[in-house]
């Protein structure tokens, strides 16, 4: 039988834990704040037939109600905007280093879909937010479709433990993430995701948001906000969404003001924030 791996020397041992793709390196290194980085960030993510393709299916769901048929990078960039296309084409180029064949239990396309979805919801909460505390749009990407990459990081470090966790999410949909984990793997995919951010030099925000999302009130969690105030107002409206990953919905007039939002506008954002889930899970066949 297969030795468990140390996942706490693991995760502190560079030989362990992948590099960040070379294309994530670059498109994270791009400012786009010049005629120059936009061309420069086309141009890279044209050159990778897989990051390309899956945009530009992105492009023609209906979540972003496209008038035509979208054929290139350009047309992508022009209807989803660049700063979320620049966050989504690093979101599948992290994803893809991390998969393992077989992949085991953990449904990759799940996990994708719960993480857009996430994405997407943290988008549309951010929207009722002051304009002055609302975070940028490549930062609510980015910690969206990340915020769960632990999941992938025990995965690929020891598949069969992964297997078990996710065994025992399945058949305990109850139990809160946080207990499962504990007794399952003794360390949480929170934690796993933020060493790898740490590890690949994620700016300090990022790194907070993977490891506090599940535990926005503890006083570490300030690096990290609102993003993390943000991130967990959107999974609370999507329990089990995609991934079996329980997580407390008791959603309080204080979770609204946290983020400067009316809590009257609860069941309208609400709303939004689930429709925008379901078009999410049209991109099934695309990714």
């Amino acid at each position: 039988m297969k030795q468990p791996v140390d996942l706490r020397a693991a995760i502190q041992s560079l030989d362990s834990l992948p590099a960040m793709p070379v294309i994530a390196q670059k498109i994270l290194s791009l400012s786009l704040d010049t005629d120059a980085g936009e061309l420069q960030l086309l141009k890279l993510i044209e050159k990778d037939p897989q990051i390309s393709a899956r945009i530009i299916g992105l492009a023609n769901t209906p979540l972003f109600s496209a008038t035509k048929k979208v054929t290139s990078i350009q047309d992508a960039s022009m209807l989803l905007g660049l700063t979320r296309v620049k966050s989504i084409a690093v979101g599948i180029a992290v994803m893809s280093i991390l998969t393992r064949h077989p992949p085991g239990l953990l449904d990759i396309q799940r996990l994708w879909i719960h993480s857009l979805g996430v994405a997407l919801g943290m988008r549309v909460l951010s929207r009722a937010m002051p304009s002055r505390t609302r975070p940028l749009e490549d930062e609510i990407f980015l910690a969206g479709l990340l915020h769960d990459i632990g999941f992938m990081v025990l995965n690929y470090l020891d598949t069969e433990l992964s297997d078990k966790l996710q065994r025992k999410l399945s058949t305990q949909p109850d139990r809160p993430i946080t207990e499962v984990e504990a007794e399952v793997v003794k360390i949480s995919h929170a934690t796993l995701g933020a060493e790898l951010a740490r590890h690949w030099d994620l700016p300090e925000r990022i790194v907070a948001v993977l490891r506090h999302h599940h535990s926005p009130d503890s006083e570490e969690a300030a690096a990290g906000q609102p993003l993390i105030a943000l991130l967990h107002l959107s999974e609370m409206m999507l329990p089990n969404f995609g991934i079996d990953e329980p997580v407390t919905v008791q959603i309080s007039d204080e979770d609204w003001l946290s983020l400067g939002i009316d809590p009257a506008r609860a069941e309208e954002l609400m709303a939004t924030v689930r429709e925008q889930a379901e078009h999410a899970k049209q991109l099934t066949n695309t990714f």
